[in-house]
Parts: structure tokens; C-alpha cells; sequence
């Protein structure tokens, strides 16, 4: 068994917000989501390693009425404590409130968390 994706919701509306968080602020690559389902709005977003394989896959469905997942979060490992200080400062260039204060209190990892353009919580491991 592997994971396919992992989705969180926004509220109508909140693709446009999600794009700038998912793909300018994490460098995930938006996809297409299949014609059958493009009607439904949302967006979609995938990681790929060096040799362009899908390491994760994000979707943003739209919900309504909308809440933010406050506890409940999707958690990217990165390839680096490099890559993860490089992803940090440029969520905080975009205005995203950076939490650091749980760097190091899980053994094995260093680690933020920064809540979505939607609020929804995301947590970024290396």
C-alpha cells in the first residue's frame, strides 16, 4: 500500500490563493485535474524528485461551508535542513506566518509549520 494524495478544502473562490501557497511558496507543480472532475473547481499539485518521479501529490477541493483543518495537516519531508531554511524564508517573503517554535521537538527531524492561504495547517519536515 502506498498514499495516493492528500487533500485539503478551501472555500470557493480560494484556488487563486492556493496556487500562490502550494506552487510559489512550496514549488509544487500544479496538474490538471481529470476533465471529469475539473467542474467540481479545486486544484491539484504534485512533487517530483530529480529524476521526475511523483514523490506527493496535494489536492485543494473546494468546500463550502469551509472550515480550516487547524490540527489535521499534511507534512512534506524536504530534502534538506537547506532546502527546509530556503522554503521557510520564502513562505515568510510571501506573508506567511512561519511557526518555529516546534523545530526541534520531533527526534529525527527539524520542523515548521505554517497554516495554508485557506488556513489550513501544513507542517515541513527535514
Amino acid at each position: 500500500m502506498r498514499l495516493h494524495h492528500v487533500q485539503v478544502a478551501c472555500p470557493p473562490g480560494g484556488e487563486d490563493a492556493a496556487r500562490r501557497f502550494y506552487g510559489e511558496g512550496l514549488g509544487l507543480t500544479e496538474v490538471a485535474k481529470p476533465e471529469s472532475l475539473a467542474g467540481r473547481g479545486g486544484v491539484w499539485f504534485r512533487a517530483h524528485d530529480d529524476e521526475g518521479r511523483v514523490t506527493a501529490e496535494l489536492h485543494v477541493g473546494v468546500e463550502e461551508p469551509f472550515a480550516p483543518a487547524r490540527k489535521a495537516h499534511p507534512a512534506f519531508v524536504l530534502p534538506s535542513l537547506e532546502v527546509l531554511h530556503e522554503v521557510a524564508a520564502r513562505l515568510d517573503r510571501l506573508g506567511c506566518a512561519v511557526d518555529r517554535r516546534e523545530w526541534d521537538t520531533f527526534p529525527g527531524y527539524h520542523r515548521v509549520h505554517v497554516p495554508d492561504a485557506c488556513g489550513n495547517r501544513v507542517e515541513l519536515l527535514a
